[in-house]
This record gives C-alpha cells, sequence and structure tokens, in this order.
C-alpha cells in the first residue's frame, strides 16, 4: 500500500492526515495503529481523514494510536482546516466540518496576507451527567452537573468537574486538593481516570492548574493516545470547568506541554478555541502487508 499523506501539529499534538475524499481505505482502525506507531509507522498521536460530506464542506474523522475513533479533536480540527485551505480544497477562510461532535465552523486567522493560526466555533458545551456522559455519583441524577465533586481514583481525592464538547472530559483541580502539577504522576493516575465505572465511555483527563483568572496550566490524559502534548478539546472543557467554578473569567490563555492556547466561553455559550497549525512534512507511507 503506497499512501500520500501530511505530518502536521498544533502546539506538539501531531497527526498524520489523508485525503480520503474517494473513500478508498477500507480498514481505518487498522491504518491508524500502523501509521501512528512511532517505531514502525510516521508516528503521530492520531490519523485523521478527510472525507466528503452531504452536510458541511468537509468531513472529518479522527482515530487514536488505539484504532479507537474520537467524536473530535480540537488542535485536530485546526490543522485539517489550514491543510483544507492551503490545498485550495475550501476556498473561504471560513468553512464548515461535519465531526463527531457535529459540524464545527473553523476560521481561518490571517496577519498581513500570513496565515497566523486557526479560530475554531467548538459549539456548546454539554454539562449534565447524561450527555457527557458520567455516572454514579452520590445524589446527582442524569439532568444533574457534576462541578467540583469529590472523587477517589487509584486511592488518591480529587475534585473534579466533568464536561463534554463532543466528547467526554474531566477537568481535576489539583491545587483543590493539595497537588503539585510539576510532580503529578500523571502516567499512573490518567489510565485510571480514562476506565473508571464513572465514564461509560471512558474519558479525556485534563490535571490543571490555575495561575490566575486568565491564565491555567493544563496536562492531559487522552482517551485512547495516553499523555499528548496539548488537547484543544480539553482545553475549552478546562475553561468551561474554570468558569462554572468561578475560578477565572470567560477568556482564559491555556498553557499545555507543548504550546499555548486561547479559548473564550462567549456569551452565546459557544466555545472559541484560537490557535497554531502548523505543516510539518509530507511523504509518502509504504506498507507491505
Amino acid at each position: 500500500m503506497k499512501l500520500k499523506f501530511t505530518k502536521w501539529q498544533g502546539c506538539g499534538n501531531d497527526f498524520v492526515l489523508v485525503n480520503d475524499m474517494d473513500e478508498t481505505i477500507k480498514d481505518k482502525a487498522a491504518l491508524a495503529k500502523e501509521i501512528c506507531d512511532r517505531h514502525y509507522g510516521v508516528g503521530a498521536d492520531g490519523l485523521i481523514l478527510m472525507l466528503p460530506s452531504k452536510k458541511a464542506d468537509l468531513c472529518m474523522r479522527i482515530f487514536n494510536t488505539d484504532g479507537s475513533e474520537a467524536e473530535m479533536c480540537g488542535n485536530g480540527i485546526r490543522c485539517f482546516a489550514r491543510l483544507a485551505y492551503e490545498e485550495g480544497i475550501v476556498k473561504s477562510d471560513e468553512f464548515t466540518i461535519e465531526t463527531g461532535a457535529g459540524i464545527l465552523v473553523p476560521r481561518i486567522v490571517q496577519e498581513g496576507g500570513i496565515i497566523s493560526g486557526v479560530c475554531v466555533d467548538m459549539g456548546e458545551p454539554h454539562l449534565v451527567a447524561k450527555e457527557i456522559p458520567v455516572t454514579a455519583f452520590a445524589g446527582k441524577g442524569d439532568n444533574d452537573r457534576i462541578v467540583n465533586e469529590p472523587m477517589t481514583v487509584g486511592g488518591k481525592d480529587f475534585h473534579v468537574t466533568c464536561v463534554s464538547m463532543g466528547n467526554p472530559h474531566c477537568v481535576v483541580f489539583l491545587d483543590d486538593d493539595g497537588y503539585d502539577m510539576s510532580t503529578f504522576p500523571i502516567k499512573e493516575i490518567g489510565p485510571k481516570f480514562e476506565t473508571d465505572p464513572h465514564f461509560p465511555r471512558k474519558t479525556n483527563t485534563e490535571f490543571i492548574h490555575v495561575v490566575d483568572r486568565s491564565h491555567v496550566r493544563m496536562r492531559v490524559w487522552e482517551r485512547g493516545a495516553a499523555v499528548t502534548l496539548a488537547c484543544g478539546t480539553g482545553a475549552c472543557a478546562t475553561t468551561v470547568a474554570c468558569v462554572l467554578s468561578d475560578k477565572t473569567e470567560r477568556a482564559v490563555d491555556i498553557e499545555l506541554d507543548g504550546g499555548k492556547l486561547h479559548v473564550e466561553w462567549g456569551a452565546d455559550n459557544h466555545a472559541y478555541m484560537t490557535g497554531p497549525a502548523v505543516k510539518v512534512f509530507e511523504g509518502i507511507y509504504e506498507n507491505e502487508k
């Protein structure tokens, strides 16, 4: 198999992007596991496929390194949008993309005719338990919010806030429970959050330190991908969780391991994420299988 691909990254969250407008790739999950392997493949946090859509200008599907399909990816959609714009697949600097989290609207940001980033209308966050989904929090029903709720994971006590940005997130306020961001064992605790029974579809988990009311430090354990340098939907979920807990204003700079994102939870209830999308290289993937 020979397959043309492009490698992109957004804040260090890296992806292999493939144009599959003719829908020729049959086993997408198997391809994701192979091509994302950092030793035997191209190496990436996920495989993103560009597909035709009957509902929007384009369709985006993303597969994690373990072959599972994610509903959405904030860093990935910025890379997808810039690729589509630069290759002339779309003609306008604002267009629509069908995702597993609904139809989202990216806008190419230009300064002096030079692309400086991509702003994405990530839609409205889902805040009630059944829509995230989360279950089994004491005293909480399907239509309740999970905000600053106590939770014990791996023998450690935390306070968590749960949000869906089309995919599930659990935001952990490390400061509230006396944990130090610099020494927190994310690789040990992250997978335990992901597979905890509270989360029937597993969860992405953001571990955060609130620096001030406009600045948050965040690390992430991504469902199906382990620790990554950044997570766009996680940055949006973090902003929403901070506002719900009155820890920040509605516009926040999120400092991640791989860079910085700006997120604003607007008066229209939509989350707007702005950040970089950078092409790394392109090539032909050859697999002898």
